[in-house]
């Protein structure tokens, strides 16, 4: 596997998971959010967070707040600060209404709280944070690159420039949100990245990163030949 400079968080709400890419050394953090805990069946949110900061004591992890008002979101954060950890408050950029979390965010980062801005998607919200954080505090600032390649536009000059939007901020550090292949691995790490998350079925392929490609396909062959025996398959 060639040498690369970006982390790579685990994305995911399955604890045993987590400890295990612990454990191997693949990770440098973890990010989750209620869509992920709702989809691992986990139905206590505070009590799954503090389970997790209980094993994970050391690395970042992030928690997500999860109301539509920021009065609201701004109680949660605090709540989510106050469980201890290496643990960054997740806010969105936006509520439902698509109305701007910078306010809120500029008031968290002011009193130091560790920050994840989620759910971006475009440079003027990059612009927004850049201008809204504290330059003192911890902030991420996640890019939503696969959804924005879903789209059919190439993520790759978007990174990069946010990358140069946030280049005064010496503590934040730009994520390569929900990737789609192990390819965006060497992508986020050759735009700059300080961090990909990634879930555990992509962090399976990394051996795969600079395999011979010959190779590859002689056991990709193999493989056919294997599975077709295996079940009986006849043509003639």
């Amino acid at each position: 596997m060639p040498s690369l400079r970006v982390k790579l968080f685990q994305d995911g709400a399955d604890l045993s998971s987590m400890i295990a890419a612990r454990d191997r050394g693949l990770v440098s953090g973890y990010t989750t959010n209620p869509t992920l805990m709702r989809k691992a069946g986990i139905s206590d949110y505070k009590a799954f967070a503090l389970q997790v900061i209980a094993a994970i004591p050391d690395q970042p992890i992030s928690f997500e707040v999860f109301s539509d008002d920021f009065a609201t979101m701004e109680r949660e954060a605090r709540e989510i600060a106050s469980w201890g950890g290496n643990t960054y408050v997740k806010i969105p950029i936006t509520n439902t209404k698509g109305e701007s979390a910078a306010p809120l965010i500029s008031v968290l980062s002011k009193e130091g709280f560790s920050l994840n801005i989620t759910a971006m998607l475009t440079l003027d919200q990059v612009e927004a944070v850049a201008a809204a954080v504290s330059p003192q505090s911890r902030t991420i600032v996640s890019v939503f690159a696969g959804r924005i390649a879903d789209t059919g536009i190439d993520p790759v000059p978007v990174m990069t420039k946010a990358g140069s939007l946030l280049s005064r901020l010496p503590n934040a550090e730009w994520l390569w949100a929900s990737p789609r292949e192990a390819l965006n691995i060497p992508q986020a790490d050759a735009c700059g990245c300080h961090i990909i998350t990634a879930t555990p079925d992509i962090i399976a392929k990394l051996a795969l990163l600079g395999k011979d490609l010959h190779q590859y396909s002689l056991e990709t062959v193999k493989m056919f030949y294997d599975d077709a025996r295996a079940a009986g398959f006849k043509i003639v």
